[in-house]
């Protein structure tokens, strides 16, 4: 069954979505879905060529300053990081406009390699503007780059609703004359009144948190411009554009030295459950957030919260509090004097609180993939052990999607997994229309591995590439071929060393597969090597 599951998934077969489907409608659905890629093909060619073409700034080599800038950052760069630093680099210093995607889980150091761009671009007399989706995450970074910049003649002005309008007026004048090197802001940056003398950077942090209408604003603000885009968890559009090639991805998958997997809990909402996470937090002195996303009813929750902890120390913070006293309240709890903050999504956006190393999530059927797994990163970022309790109402059957969405995150904990879950993001929900505003896809339809083969297929055709279509070949023999259970325990990872040995084309691969999986799961049992009992007997 293990091979069948992995011949339908990885060749075009029945997906879940379409297991009731017969042979017919199966056939007609895939042809429908055919003539929607080569029409988006022809679309992304013309884009590819476009972006191919057009002319961008070509940043300096590093300056003496750069490499004294990043010798004085206090740690040492994880692999990933350094790559992501080099290709980012690479881009600036190349003819055309940098457009890349950098993946990584929250706390793994994207930050980093967004700073080190941000002041090659200043040394070389660019403006650079990073786009936040939150006036928290913007103070904060705020606070971050203007410490890394104190040294150097570097300005470094934030740009939000926390600001008065006077206030707002001078960092925008700032911005027009260029007396204003970088600009941190919020959407406030997207607005007609904000202008750049000669805007070198573009870097979008959280870019899942911004909507179709601010993407269209983006893409305004970008033309010409290097962009560099941060996420954890991107979404399904976006990680396809990086997929099908219209984007460059680098993916950061190291964990800081000190960091651990975060244990994660999905069940039914249980009082008692509750009240014991918070407690044994309070024991080794840490905080917990408490999320629940509706301000309706946030008070109420947090009284309850209150009732069944009265030791705890409680605070609800959400976004459409006043700004003063939200600010205060966020201080405060990082200043420790509250132990459990009762809020929105609002500190999905990588707010850095490390004495946070519990989260529970109220109504975790109603929020995103994304979001799920965002909030859960922002917990255990000091190396403590974490704790993640998402929970559903025990009275509520959970729809198809929404149970996808907890069985995924509950099975994702390993550090890393955020590319891995919105690879599933996108299979679940589908890209959307790549290069419009609607947001229902079609991958869902075909199955993930397929749809990027069609669209592979059809980039390829549209560019005159000579396609080799593989042989079809059959054959039986009387032997007992497969990967038990026993060898490769998750079927996840059985699918995929299936469809790593689906795509060999010679000997020296098939070696290669094979001292993987002994390096990997130990030496084969006789169903993973069959020609070598055929060639003893």
């Amino acid at each position: 069954s293990d091979q069948i599951d992995a011949i339908r998934h990885y060749t075009g077969g029945e997906t879940p979505s379409l297991s009731r489907l017969g042979g017919g409608e199966w056939t007609k659905t895939k042809a429908k879905v055919r003539a929607e890629v080569t029409e988006i093909a022809q679309e992304l060619v013309v884009l590819y060529q476009r972006r191919q073409q057009t002319p961008g700034h070509a940043f300096a080599p590093d300056t003496p300053w750069q490499h004294e800038f990043e010798d004085a950052f206090p740690y040492e760069l994880t692999p990933d990081q350094a790559v992501a630093v080099a290709e980012v680099k690479a881009d600036m210093e190349a003819p055309r406009p940098m457009d890349r995607l950098l993946c990584g889980d929250v706390g793994f150091g994207k930050t980093e390699v967004a700073i080190r761009a941000v002041f090659k671009a200043v040394q070389d007399g660019k403006q650079a503007a990073v786009l936040v989706p939150t006036t928290l995450l913007a103070q904060q970074h705020g606070q971050t780059f203007a410490e890394r910049f104190a040294a150097y003649p570097v300005r470094v002005e934030v740009l939000s609703r926390f600001l008065s309008p006077a206030q707002q007026r001078e960092v925008i004048e700032g911005v027009r004359s260029g007396a204003v090197d970088v600009v941190i802001g919020t959407h406030r940056l997207l607005s007609g009144d904000v202008a750049f003398t000669d805007l070198g950077l573009l870097v979008v942090d959280e870019e899942q948190r911004f909507g179709v209408t601010h993407k269209e604003l983006i893409k305004q603000l970008r033309t010409g411009v290097d962009v560099l885009t941060l996420s954890a968890t991107p979404i399904p559009r976006t990680l396809e554009m990086s997929l099908t090639g219209i984007r460059d991805l680098t993916v950061i998958t190291t964990p800081p030295a000190d960091r651990q997997p975060i244990l994660t809990y999905v069940g039914e909402h249980d009082d008692r459950a509750v009240a014991e996470a918070i407690r044994r937090e309070l024991l080794r002195e840490g905080q917990v957030f408490f999320v629940h996303n509706r301000v309706q009813s946030i008070e109420k929750v947090a009284a309850d919260v209150t009732a069944l902890v009265p030791e705890a120390r409680v605070a609800v913070a959400h976004g459409q509090m006043d700004e003063a006293r939200l600010e205060q309240i966020v201080l405060d709890f990082w200043e420790h004097a509250h132990d459990v903050l009762v809020c929105t999504t609002i500190i999905e956006s990588g707010i850095d609180m490390p004495t946070v190393n519990t989260l529970v999530v109220d109504r975790a059927d109603l929020l995103g993939l994304g979001q799920l797994h965002q909030l859960r990163g922002g917990v255990g970022r000091a190396g403590q052990r974490a704790y993640a309790y998402l929970f559903v109402p025990p009275d509520r059957t959970l729809t198809e999607e929404a149970y996808e969405r907890l069985k995924t995150i509950g099975e994702s904990t390993e550090l890393g997994s955020g590319i891995k879950i919105a690879m599933r993001d996108l299979e679940i929900r589908g890209a959307g229309n790549l290069l419009g505003t609607n947001q229902a896809g079609h991958i869902a339809a075909v199955g993930y591995d397929l749809y990027c083969q069609m669209v592979t297929e059809a980039v390829a055709d549209l560019k005159g590439e000579e396609r080799r279509e593989p042989a079809e070949i059959k054959i039986e023999l009387p032997i007992d071929a497969h990967l038990p259970g026993d060898y490769i325990a998750t079927e996840e990872r059985r699918l995929e060393a299936y469809r790593r040995l689906a795509t060999v084309e010679s000997d020296t691969e098939v070696a290669d597969i094979r001292a993987e999986w002994e390096d990997r799961y130990g030496p084969p049992p006789p169903t993973v090597t069959p020609h070598d009992l055929a060639r003893r007997k």
